[in-house]
């Protein structure tokens, strides 16, 4: 079980820090509701589970496959940050957006995009893979410590994500229809400063 304990403080700790992503799932909870929200987290928590799988069976390998397209991988990630943020902060001042539950691209078009969204950031894979071999030490870890880490780090993103979707639907219930929108452009606005900052980080 050691293995499976260490993937779940691994999921939490890529998943926990509030990030674009975060932000992201809880607007689209508020937006669209906990279907949709919980739709989004799974897309993340989905990309969590194939890097801890990849840095699990050869993570330093892929570090080294990753590493001389990183730059272009996280001005892409930055890109679409601000595209996706511009896109929510003008759907949220459009009057025939009140009474919609739904994006356009509905529950499942909504898990491929923040699939897309977090297999773009290379650090990911780093991170977990960071988490592997520091795990390993000299010796190599089990096959069924190496098996069971990657349930482990879906599972508590997967948990992690699910709550965020589920506080941000709760505000969908609750806020009114006014507050909610302004709150959803504020999201959005947060989501394009760290897109900008990424594309920044990325070019200094």
């Amino acid at each position: 079980m050691e293995g499976f304990v260490s993937g779940l403080l691994a999921g939490y700790g890529i998943a926990v820090p509030v990030g674009a992503v975060s932000i992201l799932i809880m607007t689209i909870g508020m937006r669209s509701g906990f279907r949709t929200g919980f739709m989004a987290g799974a897309g993340a928590a989905t990309a969590d589970l194939i890097y801890a799988t990849a840095a699990s069976l050869g993570g330093a390998a892929l570090v080294a496959l990753l590493t001389p397209v990183s730059l272009y991988l996280r001005v892409a990630g930055g890109i679409v940050l601000v595209a996706l943020a511009a896109y929510g902060t003008v759907r949220g001042f459009m009057p025939h957006a009140e009474g919609r539950t739904e994006p356009a691209r509905g529950p499942f078009g909504t898990y491929a995009q923040l699939l897309g969204i977090t297999l773009i950031n290379p650090l990911t894979v780093v991170y977990f893979t960071a988490l592997v071999l520091g795990r390993d030490g000299a010796a190599a870890s089990s096959t069924l410590d190496r098996v069971l880490f990657v349930p482990g780090a879906a599972l508590a993103s997967l948990s992690w994500q699910t709550l965020l979707a589920a506080a941000g639907s709760l505000l969908h219930a609750r806020l009114p229809e006014a507050v909610r929108k302004g709150a959803t452009v504020v999201g959005n606005l947060i989501i394009a400063g760290l897109g900008i900052r990424i594309i920044a980080l990325a070019l200094s």
